[in-house]
């Protein structure tokens, strides 16, 4: 089923994706992960997609985030078809639209926080010097300009993931994915990214997709999306009744 889709004050989409099929696996041992999955995110939005584990939440924003290719079914990104993209050019366009925050955040262990968020600028092709200096910036943004030359082991965990904040923002992303990005933090952590994640984002008029199994954070989202067996079946405005969607077609 498609989540409905209504351009909001003239918005245009970020992400419209229509009967999206993924599966996993060889032959008779070939699993079904999402089953005709839909929705539709406006540029500027701020979507949590939320069910039990095994729905296909991060399955769906690996497809949206052009990591992952679908089997079946249509997605534009950015007003683009990125479904019949090469692996290539998937890349070129993550690279130079999306930024991405894991639950584990992936920082590099022998780099300190200033390098971190400065080497994800040198290899899109930015130079040292211009990279430095976006990345002490950052860094400052997000509360960590005193602490920049420390190592990740050096950081609390809540100080880990704002410096993976301030690196997906460096190439100043459309659309930003997090993959349970508060999972690893404690409940006042957790709100203090949120906090600081949703105001950069929409002082940027980024769009932003989380993946999250934590009830503590729902209120910083536009609307909740409910997946449950690889479909969308409900929408929801945090802290209103959900929306039954399980009578529409795919």
């Amino acid at each position: 089923m498609t989540v409905p889709v209504k351009p909001m004050n003239g918005a245009t989409l970020a992400i419209l994706a229509r009967g999206v099929h993924k599966s996993f696996g060889v032959g008779a041992n070939r699993t079904p992960v999402l089953s005709g999955a839909g929705l539709g995110i406006q540029r500027g939005e701020v979507v949590f997609l939320v069910g039990p584990s095994g729905s296909g939440k991060t399955t769906l924003l690996s497809i949206l985030g052009c990591i992952l290719t679908p089997d079946g079914g249509s997605l534009q990104v950015l007003g683009r078809e990125v479904a019949g993209m090469s692996v290539d050019e998937l890349t070129a366009y993550r690279r130079q639209h999306l930024g991405f925050i894991f639950q584990t955040f992936n920082l590099f262990p022998t780099l300190s926080a200033l390098d971190n968020v400065a080497l994800s600028l040198v290899m899109r092709g930015v130079p040292q010097a211009v990279a430095l200096e976006r990345a002490r910036s950052l860094l400052a943004q997000v509360g960590l300009e005193p602490r920049r030359d420390l190592r990740p082991a050096q950081l609390s965990t809540g100080e880990c993931q704002r410096v993976a904040v301030a690196r997906a923002l460096a190439n100043e992303p459309a659309i930003l994915l997090a993959d349970e990005p508060t999972a690893s933090l404690d409940a006042r952590n957790g709100q203090a990214v949120l906090t600081l994640l949703t105001g950069l984002v929409r002082e940027r008029g980024v769009t932003l997709v989380v993946v999250t199994h934590d009830n503590r954070i729902f209120s910083y989202a536009d609307r909740i999306l409910h997946l449950e067996n690889g479909r969308l079946i409900r929408a929801s405005k945090p802290g209103a009744e959900a929306n039954d969607l399980s009578h529409l077609q795919v």
